[in-house]
């Protein structure tokens, strides 16, 4: 089989790369775009591409497992819920920072191990819950020499989202032990979430008309190719590997999304409190997911 003798750690490290990127992407387009409108567009981006692909990879057969309504009772949240979570967080925080918080998800996927699952809380799990406590602390303190732009609330945005996501990733490794199709998870999911985000946007009572002259759309068209790609990625280590293995890994994303914005895009501004915060989240995250 194809792709069969790459390690599921470089899955995870593709995944990670690939939010990042669509992240930067979603970044440039929110400067003409609305959040609730971009977030549509990416997802039904993502969505008319795993359909184009179905001819070649999708198994119909798997319309009739049970385990498609695992998949769809995710897809009613994520990418719907989480990504407009998600978008909000980058207007308002930027790339970077919202990248950040999201690499909290691992914390809630060991809190739902532990309250559904029945896991135990091991003192690296704790360790590392509170090295993410202090990194959101440091965020959060106000420095008076150069004030932040963005409303304290607004930490909750990304936060959200990775909650969200984190219990999407429990789903789909459920699902796939009846179907182990990383491509028909996310064709699935992205499906039901471009359903929901589309009537969404329809029955909004004070409705943004999507502007499709607006050059703004191809920057979350292009996000949504590299968030459906980031899927199959990601769903494909979680298939292969295990969860506390690859989710940390995912988890790097804000390490990629820093140096994209340094070193590509060259227009994020850094100060040492948010670097620090970063390399406070990612180890702290890794810590948890690895520890057994």
């Amino acid at each position: 089989m194809l792709f069969e003798s790459v390690p599921p750690y470089l899955f995870a490290l593709m995944a990670a790369f690939l939010f990042a990127f669509g992240g930067q992407l979603q970044y440039i387009g929110l400067i003409t775009v609305d959040s609730r409108s971009g977030t549509m567009v990416s997802i039904t981006a993502s969505a008319v591409i795993y359909w184009l692909l179905s001819p070649f990879l999708l198994d119909g057969s798997h319309w009739t497992q049970p385990a498609v309504l695992i998949f769809a009772l995710a897809g009613l949240f994520r990418p719907s819920v989480s990504a407009n979570l998600s978008v909000a967080g980058i207007r308002y925080l930027g790339p970077t920072l919202s990248s950040t918080l999201s690499a909290t998800s691992p914390i809630f996927g060991t809190t739902l191990g532990v309250l559904v699952l029945g896991e135990i809380l091991t003192w690296p799990i704790a360790i590392g819950t509170g090295g993410v406590i202090l990194a959101i602390i440091l965020l959060s303190q106000k420095d008076t020499r150069a004030p932040t732009t963005w409303p304290l609330w607004a930490l909750t945005l990304p936060i959200g989202a990775a909650a969200v996501r984190s219990l999407a990733h429990v789903l789909s490794k459920v699902g796939m032990e009846d179907i182990p199709d990383p491509y028909f998870v996310g064709l699935v999911g992205f499906t039901v979430s471009a359903i929901i985000t589309i009537l969404d946007q329809s029955m909004r009572k004070k409705s943004v008309a999507v502007q499709w002259r607006n050059k703004g759309l191809i920057w979350f068209i292009a996000s949504g190719f590299c968030f459906s790609t980031a899927v199959i990625c990601l769903n494909t280590g979680l298939l292969r590997g295990q969860l506390v293995t690859i989710v940390p890994i995912v988890a790097a994303a804000p390490i990629f999304s820093m140096l994209l914005s340094i070193f590509v895009f060259r227009r994020e501004k850094l100060t040492v409190r948010t670097v620090v915060a970063i390399f406070m989240v990612v180890p702290s995250v890794a810590y948890i997911a690895i520890s057994k």
